[in-house]
């Protein structure tokens, strides 16, 4: 799984509020004020840069919902050849389809309930 630039900043950023913290990280300024936008936007963020605050309780805001927020659909581990074009090669085998598709669904599982609150 690879994330965007834009969701790590986004994660770190919502991270560090949620530990009460108002240093913001160090990223370009114009993908900050960005990032900002999309998250007050969203209802994630409120206030002005340098007195943002979390606009929801931290338990309440999954990582997954984030990622999602920023680089669209989570799907881990999917391959290229299951975009359509053909059928994946490894779907010829159960055992091991059925092992990645394990691997993405606990990828999934585990970023769904990861909260905010959780890395505080």
């Amino acid at each position: 799984m690879k994330l965007s630039l834009r969701s790590e900043y986004a994660l770190l950023t919502l991270t560090r509020l949620a530990r009460a913290s108002r240093e913001i990280p160090a990223a370009p300024a114009d993908m900050l004020a960005e990032i900002i936008s999309v998250l007050h936007n969203a209802g994630y963020v409120r206030g002005a840069p340098g007195e943002l605050t979390l606009a929801r309780q931290p338990g309440e805001v999954s990582v997954a919902e984030i990622i999602r927020l920023f680089d669209g659909a989570l799907a881990p581990l999917e391959p290229v050849s299951s975009k359509g074009y053909s059928p994946a090669p490894m779907d010829e085998d159960d055992k091991l389809s059925g092992l990645f598709d394990d691997i993405q669904a606990h990828i999934l599982e585990t970023l769904e309930n990861t909260s905010l609150a959780d890395l505080a």
